[in-house]
C-alpha cells in the first residue's frame, strides 16, 4: 500500500501544470520584450493610453505590441501585434484575398489606404514561454508571408 501511495503521489506531481511563476502574461512587459528580442530589435515603451507598448523590428520591419485590457497601465490581459506600410498599392481585393486564405494576421486597409496586419493574443492567466516564443514566431511568419505575397 505505501509503495502504491508513492507512485500515485510521484504520478500527480508529474501530472501537474506548470506553476505560474513559470508562464508568461501581459502584467510584465519586460518578459514579452525579451522574448521578442530573440526575433529582432524591441524596446519598451507607453502608448497614448499610458499602457505599454513595445517597438520592434524583425527582418527590418517594424511592428508594435500593443497591451490591452490594462489596469492604469498594468495589470494588462491581452497584447495585440500590430505592422503596417506605406505607399504599397495594395488593394480592399488584395486585403480580402489575405482574410479568406491566412489563418494568423488579421489585414486591413486603414484611414489611409496603407496595409496593416494585426495578431491578437489572449495572455489572461498567462501561456508558457515557449508557447509565447511560438507565437512571436508565427507573427514573423505572417509578416514574412504578408511582405512576400501583398507587397
Amino acid at each position: 500500500m505505501t509503495l502504491f501511495r508513492a507512485f500515485a503521489a510521484s504520478a500527480l506531481i508529474m501530472a501537474a501544470p506548470a506553476f505560474s511563476a513559470d508562464l508568461v502574461d501581459a502584467t510584465n512587459p519586460s518578459e514579452i520584450m525579451n522574448l521578442a528580442r530573440g526575433f529582432g530589435s524591441a524596446s519598451l515603451d507607453t502608448d497614448g493610453e499610458g499602457d505599454p507598448m513595445i517597438v520592434g523590428r524583425i527582418n527590418g520591419t517594424r511592428y508594435v505590441i500593443y497591451f490591452y485590457g490594462c489596469d492604469d497601465g498594468r495589470r494588462c490581459r491581452e497584447i495585440q501585434f500590430n505592422a503596417a506600410w506605406g505607399g504599397t498599392g495594395v488593394t480592399l481585393t488584395d486585403i480580402n484575398e489575405w482574410n479568406e486564405t491566412t489563418r494568423y494576421g488579421k489585414a486591413y486597409l486603414d484611414g489611409d489606404g496603407d496595409p496593416n496586419i494585426e495578431f491578437t493574443v489572449n495572455l489572461h492567466k498567462g501561456v508558457s514561454r515557449d508557447n509565447l516564443e511560438d507565437t512571436i514566431d508565427w507573427w514573423k511568419v505572417a509578416m514574412e508571408t504578408f511582405e512576400d505575397n501583398m507587397l
